[in-house]
């Protein structure tokens, strides 16, 4: 399957990877400034954004693949990676195969304990059934401090704050990608994250994570950094789930300072 992808910008190559949501409009609050200095490709995988759903199992080993295919296919061997929540997962699953270059993982999935998943299962599933039953009514809930913090408490440290462009098309993706439930299943029901010991992985690899992340636990970072022994870790202070939500800038700086 060929992912679709935007292209932005001029220089080294980046590829981004998303998590559940919007496909690449993910990025959005920092794809442009990522671009002024890097060649940017942002992709949908399959069942997000505008690439159509793949006839076989969804997992996060498929997933990798299609993202590992597209690599391969547009000659980008050895391309820096940056990836949040599942994509967080992906890229370092890419890393640990292998493929690719340095590599950026933003509050990624994948190093819940068991109660951790569960409670991440039980919790997300009904806030993705109520953005699909508020699904009409999301412009205006979202154009408001007080709608955004009711449907992104989980997501965001300050949703109040945010702008309803900003995070609109993460949302709205939760409810409208097809893929959603089955990329939910791999998630939960699938095998957790492996590692990679260390001097294994193919470049630099940097894990950054929300002090108030209540997806991912800020507590799960040992666990990554375990698995991971090469990572360095870098926390955002006052920053959820979505680091390009709560501090794009600094998630930028991130990026680019420890991607070649």
């Amino acid at each position: 399957m060929t992912l679709n992808c935007i292209r932005r910008g001029r220089g080294r190559p980046l590829l981004l990877v998303h998590g559940l949501g919007a496909g690449w409009r993910s990025w959005a609050p920092i794809i442009e400034q990522l671009a002024e200095h890097r060649e940017v490709f942002a992709v949908d995988l399959p069942g997000f954004g505008d690439t159509p759903p793949s006839t076989g199992e969804v997992s996060i080993a498929s997933l990798s693949d299609s993202v590992a295919d597209f690599i391969r296919e547009q000659g980008l061997d050895g391309v820096a990676t940056a990836g949040q929540s599942m994509g967080g997962r992906i890229v370092l699953e890419l890393a640990r195969r292998g493929v690719g270059g340095d590599t950026v993982a933003l509050d990624p999935g994948g190093f819940w304990s068991d109660r951790e998943l569960a409670v991440f299962g039980a919790t997300l599933r009904p806030s993705i059934a109520l953005v699909r039953a508020l699904r009409g009514m999301l412009p205006s809930l979202l154009g408001t401090p007080a709608g955004r913090t009711l449907l992104l408490a989980q997501l965001s440290a300050r949703p109040w704050a945010l702008s309803r462009e900003t995070c609109s098309p993460d949302v709205a993706g939760l409810a409208d990608a097809p893929s959603t439930g089955a990329a939910m299943d791999a998630l939960t029901k699938g095998p957790k994250q492996q590692g990679a010991p260390a001097g294994t992985v193919p470049g630099r690899v940097t894990i950054g994570w929300g002090r108030r992340d209540l997806v991912t636990l800020p507590k799960q970072a040992a666990r990554a950094t375990e698995l991971f022994p090469d990572a360095e870790l870098h926390w955002f202070e006052r920053c959820g789930h979505f680091p390009q939500w709560d501090a794009p800038d600094e998630a930028t700086r991130l990026i680019l300072e420890n991607t070649d």
